[in-house]
């Protein structure tokens, strides 16, 4: 049955690209011969399909058989996606594109059941998988290299401690730089526990492995996987690239086998500082947290 689903979701989205396309073609020469009434509505009408149609090839194509993230546990909203291909399509498509997708469905005869709603991302981490078990029990470590990429250095597998000063410092550098992941600045630092103990380990995605071809060059940075304690106490999950040079250069005082576990814990906490600001945004107020917006700040890090 859930093969039949994840089969039928990839044909109704391979559809929906199709009207999607024919649509936005038809809309794109209306405005070009100058028939349309009101060009305004006819732009708004391309950016509405263009929002709603642009996943829906990445959801015609075959199932990933490697993950991003080797070794990883699968988080519970990829594994409902992974059931039902047109998940997300249809969690963020809003009223207006959930009615454009059933009408269009319904006009060439299909029937289709809508998946059900995304699970919410839990509190803490993920049980660990047998497999993951195994190798704790064994003393692997957790980040494994993707097939056909060179593996990171020893000095990367290591988990670090880290106080607030100094995650929020590796924010600002990764901002300053430019490197795309990081940033944060003032609500950062008014949100994190002053007093907590954070952690940090290099876990590169396959598409931000060191050594993938960008625009600049290559990376030559690592993406770095951060356990957060949050001011209300919560772990949370973070995400922030840091140089090779700083990292190394960070001490580390953890024995292997406590590294091993708050390792697994922190690749497997689902819950990111994305939500959790979510979620503490109606009490989020300088006279509570001590949050002050400022005009250069980037609100919440890029997770």
């Amino acid at each position: 049955m859930r093969r039949r689903e994840s089969e039928l979701d990839r044909a109704v989205a391979a559809l929906l690209a199709a009207r999607a396309f024919i649509e936005i073609r038809h809309l794109a020469g209306s405005a070009r011969l100058g028939s349309g009434d009101r060009p305004e509505e006819t732009l708004e009408r391309i950016r509405f399909l263009a929002d709603l149609a642009h996943n829906l090839p990445g959801v015609t194509g075959p199932r990933r058989s490697t993950p991003s993230r080797p070794g990883a546990s699968r988080e519970s909203r990829k594994r409902a996606t992974a059931a039902r291909p047109m998940t997300w399509v249809w969690h963020t498509a809003g009223p207006e594109g959930r009615a454009w997708i059933l009408r269009h469905i319904e006009q060439a005869g299909r029937t289709w059941t809508p998946p059900p709603p995304l699970p919410e991302r839990r509190k803490g981490p993920a049980p660990m998988t047998p497999r993951q078990w195994a190798g704790f029990l064994l003393g692997r470590w957790p980040v494994r290299t993707p097939v056909g990429l060179r593996p990171l250095p020893v000095a990367a597998n290591v988990l670090k401690p880290l106080d607030t000063e100094t995650v929020c410092a590796l924010h600002d550098e990764a901002r300053r730089l430019r490197l795309g992941l990081g940033g944060g600045g003032s609500w950062l630092r008014a949100h994190l526990d002053p007093e907590g103990v954070h952690y940090l380990l290099p876990d590169p995605a396959s598409y931000y492995w060191p050594g993938t071809p960008v625009s600049e060059g290559e990376i030559g940075w690592w993406q770095c996987v951060a356990l957060l304690r949050m001011r209300d106490g919560e772990q949370v999950r973070g995400m922030v690239a840091v140089l090779p040079e700083t990292f190394t250069a960070l001490p580390s005082t953890l024995p292997r086998r406590r590294q091993l576990r708050l390792a697994h814990r922190a690749r497997s906490t689902e819950r990111d500082t994305h939500l959790w600001g979510r979620d503490h945004e109606a009490e989020c107020a300088p006279e509570l947290c001590g949050y002050v917006p400022e005009a250069a700040d980037s609100a919440r890090p890029t997770t």
